[in-house]
């Protein structure tokens, strides 16, 4: 064990040596000073003292002075002074010594073993209080790592949380693309497949047709089928991005020739039907959307025209500029709708499905992959209708401006 260092304090050098004399036997360091100013510049330099005995009587700062002078310091408080006095006045003596700070008093002249039993006596509390105060630092360090390891685990619950909340999400989404796809090939792809099959059996069984008829189905089957093969191509890279997050891809497109494209493969089931398209989009509109899903919103609400509305009918595509959006009406002269048939449309659980005036079946799958579109988007759609009146489908999309101005 390290010795403690006791700081010895008395103007009569031969005191001082007495003292050490007596306590040199129990393994103490001793420091002295002659004079309460030199006491305290022992201090400013050193503050490990375990004890401090201090003479009262001294020149120009004597004890009471010097200790009170040493308890001003937060750092020298905690350290224990005995007073050594050989005033006569023994109580009053006492009662300073004690006001002033001082924790004992020794009477000159000294008693050996009284010196040597109270100074004993506040080493060991010095040596214990050492102890507990490692133990206190012991423990708050474990106690700071208990802490950090703790918070450490919480940390690690919350990111496997996340993670797992995300994993769900992510599962959420690929079953959310898995209907959307197979959606999009009911709806986008089976109805041309079904006009490229009827213009086909139609060829298949004509004995009578002139070469010009003929022509004009064969032209029929081949702009359909490569406009099939063409999106089918398109859902094969959509599926491919939908699997790594990027299937959403805005592009400036000029609305006029974005509805054009979409129109064109649907004109075989319109012309089956003896219903008209007519695209009325001011050639200045210019949108920022995603192609392919720009291009299945439009055909899938004009396929739903085209089907709802009996032969000889129009179905109108037109739009207008609303507050940074544009705003596109896919209008039928239909069969309508009930307020009730509206608000079921866009539900995700059963969604509603009527037959056409052709008896067309369908999903009703379509219009949920036109809200979520539309949604990713940024915008909005609603419905107007009349029943034996027609209906119009209005939905919103960011307008480009600047391709507008240019």
């Amino acid at each position: 064990m390290d010795p403690v260092k006791i700081l010895l304090v008395d103007d009569n050098a031969d005191n001082l040596m007495s003292m050490q004399v007596v306590l040199e036997k129990d393994d103490y360091a001793f420091v002295t000073a002659t004079s309460g100013r030199e006491a305290l510049s022992i201090l400013l330099k050193e503050e490990d003292f375990s004890l401090i005995l201090l003479d009262i009587r001294m020149p120009i700062m004597d004890g009471y002075e010097t200790a009170e002078v040493i308890y001003q310091r937060d750092k020298l408080k905690n350290i224990p002074i005995i007073f050594i006095s050989g005033q006569d006045d023994e109580e009053a003596a006492i009662f300073k010594g004690y006001q002033a700070g001082a924790v004992d008093y020794i009477r000159k002249p000294v008693n050996t073993q009284i010196l040597r039993s109270k100074v004993a006596i506040f080493v060991e509390l010095y040596r214990k209080n050492k102890i507990l105060k490692a133990q206190e630092d012991k423990l708050t360090r474990i106690n700071g790592d208990l802490r950090k390891l703790n918070q450490e685990l919480e940390d690690r619950v919350k990111d496997r949380t996340k993670e797992l909340e995300d994993l769900n999400h992510e599962l959420k989404d690929l079953n959310l693309s898995k209907d959307k796809f197979l959606s999009v090939i009911s709806h986008d792809l089976r109805n041309p497949l079904t006009a490229l099959l009827a213009s086909s059996d139609r060829l298949k069984k004509s004995k009578t047709e002139s070469p010009e008829e003929t022509q004009h189905l064969a032209s029929i089957i081949h702009r359909t089928s490569n406009k099939i093969l063409e999106q089918l191509n398109e859902l094969v890279n959509w599926a491919k991005n939908q699997r790594e997050k990027t299937a959403f891809n805005p592009v400036s497109i000029q609305l006029r020739n974005g509805i054009d494209v979409s129109l064109e493969i649907l004109k075989p089931n319109a012309l089956q039907k003896d219903v008209k398209l007519e695209n009325n989009i001011p050639e200045n509109i210019f949108v920022k959307a995603d192609v392919f899903m720009l291009r299945s919103i439009l055909q899938n609400l004009a396929m739903n025209a085209i089907k709802y509305t009996p032969e000889g009918g129009i179905v109108t595509v037109s739009a207008s500029f609303t507050d940074h959006m544009v705003e596109v009406c896919v209008m039928d002269t239909g069969i309508g709708m009930t307020p009730e048939v509206q608000q079921s449309l866009f539900k995700s659980i059963s969604p509603v499905s009527i037959t056409g005036t052709n008896n067309e079946q369908g999903s009703g799958l379509g219009l949920l992959l036109v809200r979520d579109f539309v949604a990713q988007h940024g915008g909005s759609i609603h419905i107007d209708s009349e029943l034996e009146k027609g209906t119009c489908f209005k939905f919103t999309i960011p307008a480009d401006d600047v391709a507008a101005t240019v």
